[in-house]
């Protein structure tokens, strides 16, 4: 597969490269993650049960509210967090948690960046170059 690659009108953090965990759903570090074994548990999200550590996640929206800062700083202390946010839309808060979490992120593409990148890809999130690759 040759690289493909999307960009962002959002960026910050550092060069990541992973897997993709992909799905058209919303993000709420607080509603939607068990943040102790590091998996999403909200059952109705429809990345129930599968592991976010170490993964890019790929997502529609950004839900929640200020707990999500401390929640994503806190993750990151223990190494339970995810490489890398990568969104169709983002709001000040998660934003906000992600810059206090040290964790990369990427938000607004003029495609649905859920659709646009296969579950499991192995991709490269480039916030100086405000881009993500797919890169296998």
């Amino acid at each position: 597969m040759s690289s493909k690659i999307f960009r962002a009108r959002h960026a910050m953090g550092t060069t990541v490269r992973g897997p993709a965990l992909v799905a058209n759903d919303g993000f709420s570090a607080r509603y939607d993650l068990d943040r102790i074994n590091g998996v999403f548990s909200r059952p109705s999200h429809r990345l129930a049960g599968q592991s976010y550590v170490g993964k890019i996640l790929v997502l529609d929206t950004a839900k929640g509210g200020v707990a999500t800062a401390w929640m994503l700083h806190e993750m990151k202390s223990r190494g339970i967090v995810p490489l890398a946010l990568v969104f169709n839309s983002v709001n000040p808060i998660l934003a906000q948690g992600a810059a206090l979490g040290d964790v990369s992120m990427l938000a607004g593409f003029d495609e649905d960046i859920t659709a646009a990148i296969p579950n499991g890809a192995e991709v490269e999130v480039n916030p100086q170059m405000g881009v993500i690759t797919v890169v296998g």
